[in-house]
């Protein structure tokens, strides 16, 4: 029993619970204020975040069974292959329909609940995209610029919105400025991981993004969007915390630019392997190195977002501690 949870777990990415926490708490943060009960705050929590994790695990499961074949050819994807004959092509199938059932349920009680239908149109258009990113026969990721805009949405814009609507009905100007923030920086530690799977996509004759514009550009691509966003976000936390209860808390600003800087740090050697590789005839050394270094990469991602969720549980605090 045990042994089938964890091969679950893998094919579902459980790695991608904390990120997805962190766009919980980023809606709740922006989006709860008082009055609201902390019963009721704890409820919203519950089946907001039941529902994101879930259809995270569904567009995860549907992109493992999609990506089998590939998959078998990239040494480093050997447990995920492993974990997925182990339990069973078929057997996934089945738990993917009961997931998709329970989890539309709750999102229709939620929407009738809230009196928000906004809340079923974006999980249906997410949990879409999720799941098409790369099944057949669209397979959006090897679309180019339509893979990242896919990205963009169902990893960063959606989870959060639902979590910020969960809670209120207004647009706050300064939140959208924290959103282009984030989605710009979300879609930055990403290019990473498509620099890494980028010797095999462009093997298999897969067009992401990242082999279109080619290694030396997407690495500077990643650098500008990963500067762009912590600008933007760090803007919006800067005036929340200013204009609020506590304005000292403002200077939180600059744990963005310093986990920012850490991380662009490792943007930069990877774009000096990458230039390295392009003026050295495509040794294969320097792209196994490249390969290697952006392996890391969910460390880089799980420091920029764990940096966002910590400023945004002070800012929610604050909201409530006056």
């Amino acid at each position: 029993m045990l042994e089938t949870v964890r091969q679950l777990a893998i094919i579902s990415r459980a790695e991608f619970l904390l990120p997805n926490l962190g766009s919980l708490i980023m809606g709740l943060a922006w989006g709860a204020s008082p009055p609201l009960s902390l019963t009721d705050m704890g409820i919203l929590v519950a089946l907001s975040f039941t529902i994101i994790n879930i259809s995270s695990a569904i567009g995860a499961q549907a992109n493992t069974i999609s990506d089998y074949e590939l998959d078998l050819r990239d040494y480093r994807k050997k447990e995920l292959v492993e974990a997925l004959e182990s339990f069973g092509h078929r057997r996934l199938k089945k738990v993917l329909t009961v997931e998709f059932v329970v989890t539309l349920a709750l999102v229709v009680v939620f929407m009738l609940a809230k009196a928000k239908p906004v809340l079923l149109l974006m999980w249906v258009v997410g949990i879409s995209l999720g799941c098409l990113y790369s099944a057949p026969p669209l397979r959006i990721k090897s679309k180019s610029w339509l893979a990242p805009v896919t990205l963009i949405l169902v990893l960063a814009i959606f989870p959060v919105l639902f979590a910020y609507f969960t809670f209120t009905s207004e647009l706050n100007p300064v939140f959208l400025l924290a959103l282009a923030g984030l989605a710009s920086t979300v879609y930055g530690v990403i290019i990473p991981t498509e620099i890494r799977d980028y010797f095999g996509d462009k093997a298999m004759g897969i067009e992401t993004m990242t082999v279109r514009l080619g290694l030396v550009k997407a690495t500077l691509f990643s650098i500008i969007l990963l500067s762009l966003g912590g600008i933007l976000i760090g803007i919006a936390f800067f005036i929340t915390f200013a204009y609020g209860q506590y304005p000292l808390l403002s200077l939180l600003a600059l744990a963005i630019a310093a986990t920012d800087l850490t991380v662009l740090r490792k943007l930069k050697k990877l774009y000096a392997l990458s230039k390295e590789h392009e003026n050295s005839n495509a040794q294969n050394s320097v792209a196994q190195e490249i390969t290697s270094f952006s392996a890391d990469n969910p460390k880089w991602i799980m420091l920029v977002t764990q940096t966002y969720s910590f400023i945004s549980i002070i800012m929610l605090a604050s909201k409530f501690l006056h």
